[in-house]
């Protein structure tokens, strides 16, 4: 097999924590984009804290996309900055659920989001898969 293809097939929890953690990862980019239009329109309170921040939002959509690659393609690497990225989603979570409105919604979907993952991820059978525990013999 190509050197970028697992050899053996992906079990379905890692498929699944992969398709999560490249979503964040694409929401997290669709919302700085908008904010650097927003902001490059000049729509907004602060256009200048609008584009600073769009940017930083893009910057931070590599790393969930990075380790959504990385699970998806098995690399025992990818599961760390899988973790960093559900962790730093939990207090973001919060933070919208403080907001109210209608931001609980998202609250709760990016929470429920970063428990499964974080759930998927330290399952034996992703591990495995990642070769996370395995001793040299």
């Amino acid at each position: 097999p190509a050197p970028d293809q697992p050899t053996a097939p992906l079990p379905g929890r890692l498929t699944a924590a992969a398709a999560l953690t490249a979503l964040e990862g694409l929401a997290l980019a669709g919302l700085g984009i908008y904010m650097l239009f927003v902001g490059i329109a000049g729509d907004a309170d602060s256009p200048q804290q609008a584009e600073t921040g769009g940017l930083t939002l893009i910057a931070l959509a590599a790393l969930p996309l990075v380790a959504a690659r990385g699970l998806r393609l098995a690399r025992r690497w990818s599961r760390g900055p899988a973790l960093i990225t559900q962790l730093m989603a939990l207090p973001v979570a919060w933070t919208l659920y403080t907001t109210g409105g209608a931001m609980i919604a998202a609250a709760a979907a990016l929470a429920a989001t970063a428990v499964a993952v974080v759930a998927l991820l330290v399952n034996p059978t992703a591990t495995e898969a990642l070769g996370i525990g395995r001793t040299a013999s």
